[in-house]
């Protein structure tokens, strides 16, 4: 009998948020100008970065490569929400379900590194600064920012066919707005003990690792800062840091309570909650946190804008 209640699923169906069933259209209103303002500012930093040859140092390469992952990510899942929420296009197949989720996974990764990548660039700026240039040169800054690429893509993989080949009985609803990990878990009949073994594997050997080295770089820079004498130069050089530090404290604590806690001690709407913070608060303000207190982008954007403007 057990045998006979296991299916093969070919499609899942993504509920979104059944919860607010009169406010369909308001959060389909609300969300579709949440992703134009990612859109618009994450293109902003890249083509501002593109055009300012003042801009065209490490940190703003850095600073691209966020952004167009910012973009990415949030291009896998909120297309989809606004189709749930405009015209009831719940179902997503299989394939394309777990070709999302381990997309989204490797985003996760990429950002892990990225942000620890942006850390040392900081460091080495603020604490060796007459050997930036040289310990920072363009080949090393290529070649970091392809294997936070390369690794964050191919580490998912083993987790993400373990999942793929997972038994789904009963409901095949997914009560989330897109295939998250721990929702897809719960429609499962397989044991889960394994998938969330390696998350938290993964966890010690990928994001605690990241972790620590960014907070050493930060431990380092603000010794450093507090030796400046100026105040001036201590106001400086906390501001180049404090809205890296900004991203990396949203960051790390939506995702520590994401992923590291047991299945069993999480609830969906929670889960949705601090999922709403990954794919929408946090690539919003990405760029007005970079921005706002960033004199060069602000003089960058004020160049192109008068420049277009006197055509």
């Amino acid at each position: 009998m057990e045998a006979e209640n296991l299916t093969t699923v070919t499609e899942f169906i993504i509920l979104g948020f059944p919860e607010f069933p009169d406010l369909q259209i308001p959060l389909f209103l609300l969300f579709l100008l949440i992703y134009l303002i990612i859109l618009m500012g994450n293109l902003t930093i890249i083509a501002l970065t593109c055009l300012d040859p003042r801009l065209h140092t490490p940190m703003y390469f850095f600073l691209c490569n966020l952004s167009f992952l910012d973009i990415s990510y949030t291009s896998l899942t909120l297309p989809k929400l606004l189709d749930i929420l405009l015209r009831k296009g719940q179902c997503i197949s299989a394939i394309g379900c777990f070709t999302q989720m381990h997309f989204l996974i490797s985003s996760f990764c990429i950002e892990i590194q990225l942000l620890t990548v942006m850390a040392y660039d900081r460091y080495v700026a603020i604490c060796h600064p007459l050997r930036y240039t040289v310990i920072m040169n363009p080949r090393v800054c290529i070649l970091m920012v392809a294997g936070t690429w390369i690794f964050g893509f191919l580490e998912p993989v083993a987790h993400n066919t373990l999942i793929s080949h997972f038994s789904f009985c009963g409901s095949n609803e997914i009560n989330h707005f897109f295939c998250e990990p721990s929702a897809l878990l719960k429609l499962s009949c397989s044991s889960t003990f394994t998938v969330e073994s390696m998350t938290y594997i993964a966890g010690a050997f990928i994001a605690l690792p990241c972790l620590i080295s960014t907070l050493t770089s930060y431990i380092y820079i603000i010794s450093s800062i507090l030796r400046i004498r100026s105040t001036e130069g201590r106001r400086k050089a906390f501001s180049t840091c404090s809205s890296h530090l900004t991203v990396i404290i949203l960051f790390y604590g939506t995702l520590m309570f994401l992923y590291m806690r047991p299945t069993s001690m999480q609830s969906l709407n929670q889960n949705k909650f601090f999922a709403l913070l990954y794919n929408v608060l946090i690539p919003m303000c990405n760029p007005l946190i970079y921005s706002l207190n960033n004199k060069a982008v602000k003089e960058a954007l004020r160049k192109v804008f008068i420049r277009n403007h006197f055509k």
